[in-house]
């Protein structure tokens, strides 16, 4: 059985002051003898930050010795060199990141991240021996105008022919993040979140093969929120949650945990 993943991506929120005084409240959770944080320790669910740049190392720092895997919300597409404000994989590797967003729809749309750069993106990250989080997802006038399939198949064609079978089923996560769900409160219905994973999973078995589909986690992203996540959880393709506004609270992530558990 795939492994749940809770992913909470902060976006641009909680400097390191904060980010450190969450991740010593984190710990206390996770600390605890019921629960969620039991979940985590035993390795049942696993919960992964992605904090700002700057709050990774307080987030480190706070959690050192816990179950928590660190992330980052991006990462420019070179290793180095003259691109000021940007931030290499091989530095994220480094700071001890894990997991690196790549394709968020806000990369996407408000700064214009085409799919060619994606994968650049992705390839940066798997050469610092990192995970790719890959966000796709489809505007509010895409799924009105019943292109939502056409847009996933788009989006997931740009990357995955590209990828080894054994990277997908190892070294790669899929989100599906309906962009007008996406801090708006709106939620894809249950059904709707399946047949999107669903059919993410069957075009990564066209392009990489069975087995490397049946191991590809696909998570589910847009507005997520404890009191819809064991429903959306409970889909047979639905592998856990990227996480925007609800993970930059402790309660409330943790909340989302406890939710996610595969009946």
């Amino acid at each position: 059985m795939r492994k749940i993943l809770c992913a909470g991506n902060w976006k641009m929120n909680l400097a390191p002051a904060a980010a450190k005084a969450f991740g010593e409240e984190l710990r206390t959770v996770l600390m605890g003898e019921e629960g969620a944080g039991r979940r985590v320790r035993a390795g049942q669910i696993e919960l992964a930050l992605m904090p700002p740049f700057v709050s990774i190392a307080p987030v480190r720092q706070a959690l050192e010795g816990m179950p928590v895997t660190l992330g980052a919300q991006n990462c420019h597409e070179e290793p180095q060199g003259a691109f000021t404000g940007e931030i290499g994989a091989p530095m994220l590797a480094e700071m001890g990141c894990h997991y690196v967003i790549i394709g968020h729809s806000e990369r996407r749309h408000i700064f214009g991240e085409t799919d060619e750069l994606v994968m650049k993106k992705i390839k940066a990250v798997k050469d610092s021996g990192m995970v790719p989080i890959l966000c796709v997802g489809e505007l509010l006038e895409e799924r009105e105008g019943n292109r939502t399939l056409a847009v996933l198949e788009r989006q997931i064609r740009a990357v995955l022919p590209q990828m080894a079978p054994e990277d997908v089923r190892d070294h790669f996560v899929v989100a599906y993040e309906p962009v007008w769900a996406i801090g708006t409160g709106k939620v894809a219905s249950e059904d709707d979140a399946q047949e999107a994973c669903r059919f993410i999973r069957e075009l990564a078995a066209t392009c990489c093969g069975a087995e490397a589909a049946e191991a590809l986690r696909i998570l589910y992203g847009g507005s997520v929120k404890p009191e819809n996540a064991a429903g959306l959880v409970a889909q047979q393709d639905v592998d856990g949650f990227l996480v925007g506004g609800a993970s930059i609270k402790v309660a409330s992530l943790m909340g989302i945990v406890a939710a996610s558990v595969k009946k």
